[in-house]
């Protein structure tokens, strides 16, 4: 438990609000709360200081995006006065689409991404096209436009479009 903070400080929740306002550089129309890339946000004190910690695990331990998210945030915290933020990555448990608020995934659907469904052991569902909800699509590549995506294609619309991966 935090003691002696000084009563100035933005609450927790505020500053939750706050991150939710940080877009994922790479899928602009998602937060990195939405994403549930941002695992947890507190107080600590050190040295007779408050120091906000936010923790984050990217959507994988390779995401080129992650020193911008970290950036991001940074910033996002400092234009609100926070001059003293730590933030952690913390890689285990690994992040699961599972995490992703079901705004996130309503928001990548209207984008044109197909958001990933709740994992299902051993489910091969079709990708649902976002576009037109035809189950007709077929996988043309693994990867997307980033890593974090797959590419499909729809044979009833026959439009081009990605899909979130589920992990």
């Amino acid at each position: 438990m935090v003691t002696g903070m000084q009563a100035n400080l933005p609450s927790v929740k505020e500053v939750w609000n706050w991150l939710d306002a940080v877009a994922d550089p790479e899928i602009p129309v998602v937060s990195i709360v939405d994403l549930g890339i941002v695992r947890n946000v507190r107080w600590i004190e050190e040295d007779g200081h408050s120091t906000l910690v936010v923790t984050v695990t990217p959507t994988y331990s390779g995401c080129p995006a992650t020193a911008v998210i970290k950036e991001d945030i940074r910033q996002t915290l400092q234009q609100r006065g926070l001059s003293r933020v730590q933030i952690d990555t913390r890689l285990s448990p690994a992040w699961t689409t599972d995490w992703m608020t079901d705004r996130g995934r309503q928001r990548l659907l209207a984008y044109g991404i197909a958001p990933p469904e709740p994992r299902e052991q051993g489910s091969t569902k079709p990708v649902p096209c976002p576009r037109c909800s035809s189950a007709d699509t077929r996988l043309v590549s693994q990867f997307g436009s980033t890593p974090c995506k797959a590419f499909y294609t729809c044979n009833s619309c026959l439009e081009p479009f990605d899909h979130f991966k589920c992990h």
